[in-house]
């Protein structure tokens, strides 16, 4: 009976689209290992690569140079991400149009999280905008053609009950997302609800599943903390008893990551965004057993070179 299963099916791989998210390097031995890893995911032809403004907007400068190093130096479309964090709407209007003049085609539009990171107040910039929505609006506004959002299996940590939250997506959606993309969640139960929530409220953009292999269980945790994502008891059993042994830890991460991907796949999910942390290992090793290989491009392209 295995042998039916959707994702043990020889051309599955044909049908799934990835993408994968980095953030800008903070020094030269970050930058080195964002180049290797860039240049270890392309050959997988991801439909694209999003680059992440850090809280407060304090990666903003690095998250220009990253995206124009993206279309300068490799055959990857980047996304460029955007907040609202400490700008004015003159000044968000100002990056936009930089994109823009960049070439830059997808964006990734989120309210941010204030400059005292995830879990402080946010408080709106007086002169900017409010949420997400509105950067939405500002990004259309401006010929934006293909905007992603953030969508919350388990609701935004702020938002005081599903129906705000579901209802907040479908503003974005209405001022023209033309996707969602999940916070990371490890309850694929959690997910399938949402996007029954999500499609009963009349949104029907795609709703993709954000996926973040555990590279470091106990960061990724203290994280779920903050950010309100929950963390089933069997995933912390898994790594438990793994803090000095990487290598076991490592082989458990791709484990459980593959099997959450294999199990949405049967569930009729066909598009994932990868949460890499800068680090190819693990996403690569996921793709490979969903039936995604290299296609080799990479002697064609230009070279993402460190």
């Amino acid at each position: 009976m295995n042998q039916f299963r959707l994702s043990r099916r020889p051309d599955i791989g044909d049908q799934i689209d990835v993408s994968f998210e980095f953030f800008p390097p903070k020094n030269d031995a970050m930058e080195a290992r964002l180049w290797e890893t860039t240049e270890r995911l392309q050959p997988l032809s991801p439909s694209f690569v999003s680059v992440t403004y850090g809280a407060g907007g304090s990666t903003r400068e690095r998250t220009a140079r990253t995206v124009e190093r993206i279309i300068r130096e490799t055959a990857l479309t980047p996304a460029a991400h955007l907040t609202c964090v400490d700008a004015t709407r003159e000044e968000a209007d100002q990056v936009i149009r930089q994109f823009l003049d960049l070439g830059v085609s997808r964006f990734v539009a989120l309210r941010g999280d204030p400059a005292e990171g995830v879990g402080a107040r946010y408080t709106p910039h007086p002169g900017g905008y409010a949420n997400a929505a509105e950067l939405v609006e500002a990004l259309a506004r401006h010929g934006a053609k293909d905007i992603s959002v953030a969508a919350y299996p388990e609701k935004h940590p702020e938002s005081p009950d599903f129906a705000t939250d579901i209802d907040m997506l479908k503003r974005k959606v209405d001022n023209g997302a033309k996707r969602a993309i999940t916070q990371f969640f490890f309850d694929n139960d959690l997910y399938e609800r949402y996007v029954e929530r999500a499609r009963r409220a009349g949104i029907y953009v795609p709703i993709v599943p954000g996926i973040l292999p555990v590279h470091n269980f106990g960061q990724v945790a203290n994280f779920a903390g903050r950010c309100g994502a929950h963390v089933p008891a069997w995933l912390a059993e898994r790594f438990e008893g793994l803090e000095k042994d990487p290598q076991t830890h490592a082989l458990v991460a791709a484990a459980v990551a593959a099997e959450q991907v294999l199990d949405l796949v049967e569930r009729g999910v066909s598009d994932f965004h990868f949460y890499t942390m800068n680090r190819a290992d693990l996403a690569f090793a996921i793709c490979h057993m969903i039936g995604i290989r290299a296609n080799g491009a990479s002697e064609d392209a230009k070279p993402a070179a460190a």
